[in-house]
């Protein structure tokens, strides 16, 4: 999480500020100081989830603080003592076939079993069988995955929903309306909600495609 990560931060029911965390991290800060009365509470509108905040010290050393990355790993790493550890398993190993003058593409060959028309299709394409298959492939890891979209959106708004409004009414119809895709169910489960969350509920829950009416 950085500094730049959306976030939405609520005071009470009633929906404080939105944008950027160091942002809104800010605006926290400020209404603490203006003795606000409620609960303040922060989430990360990407995963619905509560963002606890070190408010300590200036307004450029809490920006500071959200903008240092997170490690990328723990624990203890050991340098490769020789170019075989460097290698992924398979390679540089001897009486590996190779062509003369054959680049090193990291490549692995495996077996794929296709249809004889399917063969001559491939072997037509510029650059033949294998780079076809290669651009093939990333192009459909390129699409939008519509289904884990979803999953996401309803996730998130599930988090926040039972962070902000487990004990409202209409709590677990809305719940079970959200995993059902039915978006029309959900907004008349939540509809006597207060009004900020209601709406955040349904901002998280379209974000991505979410539910459908």
């Amino acid at each position: 999480m950085s500094d730049l990560t959306i976030c939405t931060a609520f005071c009470g029911a009633r929906k404080l500020f939105a944008g950027p965390l160091g942002e809104v991290a800010l605006h926290v800060k400020r209404a603490l100081e203006g003795g606000a009365v409620d609960a303040i509470q922060v989430f990360d509108d990407s995963s619905g989830r509560i963002v606890d905040l070190d408010l300590r010290g200036s307004d450029e050393e809490i920006v500071e603080r959200l903008s240092q990355p997170a490690p990328v790993y723990s624990g203890r790493y050991r340098a490769p003592t020789a170019l075989s550890d460097a290698l992924p398993a398979g390679e540089g190993q001897a009486g590996e076939p190779r062509g003369r003058g054959r680049p090193r593409l990291g490549v692995v060959a495996r077996e794929v079993t296709l249809l004889p028309r399917q063969w001559e299709w491939l072997a037509a394409q510029p650059g033949g069988a294998s780079p076809t298959l290669r651009r093939l492939i990333d192009s459909e890891r390129k699409k939008p995955d519509i289904r884990q979209q979803r999953r996401r959106a309803q996730e998130a708004a599930y988090h926040f929903m039972l962070a902000m409004a487990g004990d409202l009414p209409g709590y677990e119809d809305a719940t079970r309306a959200l995993f059902a895709g039915d978006l029309g169910a959900l907004e008349r489960h939540i509809s006597e909600w207060p009004e900020d969350v209601r709406m955040h509920v349904l901002l998280l829950v379209r974000a991505d495609g979410g539910a459908e009416g």
